[in-house]
């Protein structure tokens, strides 16, 4: 194949960056260089990479299927060049997890902590992305394994559960709601509430789950992010219905959190990996001190 490991890296680099002009800075390139190694690399390929126009860069098909693939390419080069100029000390290596973003903080600090003061040489990577995308950075080999909450029926796919992790409500301390100690989903149907989008696996479970109930929400608002709904409400907008583990933690000077039952609603966070994937030695090390900090 007609390229190098710096087309390489230019094509990243116009990816994350989103500009040619940024991404040429960066790399302390000329734009018309770095443009050259991004044609080169797309003839070498047959495809183009990059949709290009006067304000916008954007990945094509075939690029978004590629650049994964670099990614780890790049990675894996990387750790191997480090390996052998590091021959004779600890080795070194790369672990990547994907975990969903609610997860990063409770799960990982005290492995994290733990693993790094006995291997300093092994880099970690955090992908930390949605339920969906986790699974799916698992499945295709991006990721050496994740912490999701979905999975456990998918073909490709070992869960091994760890934890529940019950929806709650969250709503501001002057709310009508603010002083129960529980509250029904029932009594919530007349409450405008905040919600995640429709692509988020934590509003697929709540919407089968009332479903089967015969309950209906009002969804008044719509967010991405779940710390978006904590700051809608904190403006007095609504009320949000978040698992546990994305609520504020010890008592907040805003919002208060309250149990919801009838019925009892939660998801199981588990590790995810790949169906008859072997995990690297660093990989499966880290993921044992990950379960023995979360036993302990």
């Amino acid at each position: 194949m007609n390229f190098e490991l710096v087309d390489l890296r230019a094509f990243i680099a116009v990816s994350d960056l989103g500009s040619f002009h940024r991404a040429a800075k960066a790399l302390n390139l000329s734009q018309p260089a770095l443009s050259r190694r991004i044609q080169k690399l797309e003839e070498s390929l047959g495809a183009p990479l990059l949709e290009r126009s006067t304000r916008h860069v954007a990945l094509t098909m075939v690029g978004r299927d590629f650049i994964p693939k670099v990614r780890r390419f790049l990675d894996e080069f990387e750790t191997s060049v480090l390996s052998i100029r590091d021959l004779g000390a600890r080795s070194g290596g790369l672990v990547s997890i994907a975990s969903v973003p609610t997860a990063v903080f409770y799960f990982l600090p005290r492995a994290i902590s733990r693993f790094s003061s006995a291997y300093p040489r092994i880099r970690i990577r955090i992908l930390d992305v949605s339920a969906n995308e986790g699974l799916e950075a698992v499945a295709r080999g991006d990721a050496d394994f994740g912490i999701n909450f979905i999975g456990a029926s998918h073909p490709d796919i070992d869960f091994m559960p760890l934890a529940e992790d019950p929806f709650v409500l969250a709503c501001r301390h002057d709310h009508p709601l603010a002083s129960r100690q529980q509250v029904t989903w029932k009594e919530l149907e007349p409450h405008r509430v905040i919600t995640v989008g429709r692509s988020s696996g934590n509003r697929a479970l709540i919407e089968n789950a009332l479903t089967q109930q015969g309950l209906r929400l009002n969804w008044s608002y719509e967010v991405t992010h779940l710390s978006g709904s904590l700051g809608l409400v904190e403006a007095g907008l609504g009320v949000a219905l978040l698992p546990k583990l994305a609520t504020p933690a010890g008592d907040h000077p805003i919002i208060r959190t309250i149990p919801v039952v009838q019925p009892e609603i939660s998801r199981t966070i588990g590790i995810v990996r790949r169906h008859g994937g072997v995990l690297s030695p660093t990989a499966a090390q880290f993921l044992d001190m990950l379960l023995e900090s979360w036993k302990g």
